[in-house]
Formats: C-alpha cells, sequence, structure tokens
C-alpha cells in the first residue's frame, strides 16, 4: 500500500478497522443470562482481518 493515503481512503479503512472489535461484554449477559459462557465475537455481525478477507477500499 502506498506510504501517503488520500483521505477518502483512510476513512473507509478507519471504519473497517472499528468494525472487526468484538461486541461489548455486557451483551453475553444481556442477551442469555449470567450464567451462560459465550465469547462476545459471536455477536459482532462483521468479522474482517487484514489477511483473511479484503476490503475493496
Amino acid at each position: 500500500m502506498a506510504k501517503f493515503k488520500p483521505l477518502a481512503k483512510k476513512l473507509r479503512l478507519a471504519k473497517k478497522g472499528k468494525q472487526t472489535k468484538w461486541a461489548p461484554f455486557w451483551t453475553v449477559q444481556k442477551i442469555y443470562g449470567s450464567s451462560r459462557r459465550v465469547h462476545p465475537g459471536r455477536h459482532t455481525h462483521v468479522k474482517r482481518h487484514w489477511r483473511r478477507s479484503n476490503t475493496d477500499a
């Protein structure tokens, strides 16, 4: 990738980077109750990795 990126491309990449985070931990307790232990990544709809899947930014 180029060293100097246009602002629009940088903003698109920043948005995609925010979508890869896990859901907040309290969503597990809200959905399943306090006794069930589920990984918060299950509630994140967009899971993207820089090597696995590409974005056309």
